[in-house]
């Protein structure tokens, strides 16, 4: 009896989850509630959660991946794979002006010196850029990834004044997992190799068992987000 009650409440508290993150992109993507609005995806670890969300709304809806010419090859065969496999339409592949890298990181080794400097060269600055003509931005961040995120509300204001919404905020790693294996989605080939968070291959390392699922970001560094998710205008670090 115990058990079916515990196979209940998995089940219930599922359904719930994807109710509600389908709401929020319903009413974003296909009613266009809040103007305009794109998806923001790296292509990483957890990432096709959001994107199957997305697609089941409306497989058309602008998803930006930020390319920062930095990305390990299994990412970029993954957007690839992924996209074609989701049926997603309209996926725009965003990089730095070749101008601006030029100028800003002649050698591509700003990430070893500054790596404050690099990400907003190579992600914050081509991502304000793309997302110009959109009034709201989705994207997959959860509370669960790291401390940084701990409070992460479903819907927030970012600094230029777009609506961001985070329909998976409140979801932990075990209801990505079951929502992965519900729909049968191919995982980022980098997880079976123990990476859970997956960004610039100069900038990510493997994640010790039972650390934080973002600790191989910029390990042994203060710096916790790459500056595209920002608050009061400054780069998120760790509270404690």
């Amino acid at each position: 009896m115990q058990r079916d009650v515990e196979t209940r409440v998995q089940e219930t508290n599922a359904a719930a989850l994807e109710a509600g993150a389908l709401f929020l992109l319903e009413e974003a993507i296909a009613k266009k509630a809040h103007g305009e609005a794109a998806l923001v995806s790296s292509f990483g670890s957890e990432a096709a959660v959001l994107l199957h969300l997305a697609s089941r709304v409306d497989p058309s809806v602008p998803v930006l991946f930020i390319d920062t010419r930095m990305m390990f090859a299994e990412t970029l065969d993954y957007q690839q794979s992924l996209a074609e496999r989701l049926g997603l339409t309209d996926v725009r592949r965003i990089s730095a002006d070749s101008r601006d890298l030029r100028r800003g990181d002649v050698f591509g080794r700003l990430h070893l010196s500054d790596p404050d400097a690099c990400c907003n060269l190579r992600k914050t600055i081509p991502l304000e850029q793309a997302l110009s003509g959109f009034d709201c931005w989705i994207n997959g961040r959860k509370r669960h990834q790291a401390a940084s995120r701990s409070a992460i509300r479903l819907s927030e204001a970012d600094p230029s004044g777009r609506l961001k919404l985070n329909p998976l905020a409140f979801w932990e790693r075990q209801d990505i997992e079951a929502y992965f294996s519900r729909h049968a989605l191919p995982p980022h080939p980098m997880v079976a190799k123990g990476f859970t968070s997956i960004g610039c291959a100069p900038c990510t390392v493997r994640v010790a068992e039972g650390a934080d699922p973002r600790s191989g970001r910029w390990s042994g560094q203060e710096k916790t987000e790459c500056g595209i998710h920002i608050e009061n205008g400054v780069i998120t670090r760790p509270t404690a």
